[in-house]
């Protein structure tokens, strides 16, 4: 098979994991122990921001620590990025910045980033690696408990959406890393890619629920296969 001209990489919240962060879905996930209506909801900052607020500082406290850290597989991807010819864009359903440390350029968050806030009123977006308060003014229009997370709850529309199927419709290599396959939309971008024409590859350390939507899957460690598969396709092209 000839070389990928153009790939897109999905990575999911088993990418990360092995960095020390907590899934969501899992058994033992963050959403086992907090419901989704009380903390990642619009109407939840409406009814309760200082509880989402501290929902997300704790969250991002995590994430500032020295114990969080990109993982091989993080680091594995920016290393093809930076060495690939052709046309390549990193989509994660990831909130965190682990991605940006190792290195990943063209790279979006369709659901946000836990280290911005963005002002519910002007829209205004600001680095953020401190606890957000409601008590935080926006710094563009001074406007007091308007400030919320730059994440997108349940019943908002991913980001960059258009931008996202434009690369799905031109890719002929999709590869989803370390996702559900249960969260809609990007649940159902391997369909998007074979719809195009795109080679379709799993790498999760358990089958998915789109499992049988790929052509090929590989189940492990996201650190362990991560490295060997994008090494060898480096290496080899489509092999």
């Amino acid at each position: 098979m000839a070389e990928p001209r153009s790939i897109v990489v999905l990575t999911g919240a088993g990418i990360s994991r092995e960095s020390g962060l907590h899934t969501f879905r899992d058994a033992d996930g963050i959403w086992a122990t907090v419901k989704i209506e009380d903390v990642a909801t619009p109407e939840a900052f409406r009814r309760n921001p200082i509880r989402v607020q501290e929902f997300y500082n704790t969250r991002r406290r995590k994430l500032v620590s020295n114990e969080i850290a990109p993982n091989p597989a993080h680091l594995a991807l920016a290393e093809f990025e930076a060495g690939w010819p052709g046309a390549f864009l990193l989509v994660t359903q990831n909130i965190d910045d682990l991605h940006e440390r190792a290195g990943s350029r063209n790279l979006i968050h369709m659901h946000g980033e836990m280290l911005k806030a963005r002002c519910d009123r002007c829209g205004n977006i600001v680095e953020c690696r401190a606890d957000l308060l409601v008590e935080t003014p926006c710094a563009a229009c001074g406007e007091l408990g308007v400030m919320r997370p730059h994440v997108v709850w349940f019943g908002e529309m991913p980001f960059e959406m258009d931008r996202i199927y434009a690369a799905l419709e031109a890719c002929d290599l999709f590869v989803s890393i370390g996702t559900s396959g249960n969260v809609y939309p990007a649940a159902g971008f391997v369909q998007s890619a074979r719809m195009a024409g795109a080679r379709t590859v799993e790498l999760n350390l358990e089958p998915s629920e789109g499992a049988t939507l790929f052509e090929e899957a590989i189940y492990g460690p996201a650190g362990t296969l991560v490295p060997d598969w994008f090494g060898t396709l480096a290496r080899d092209g489509m092999a």
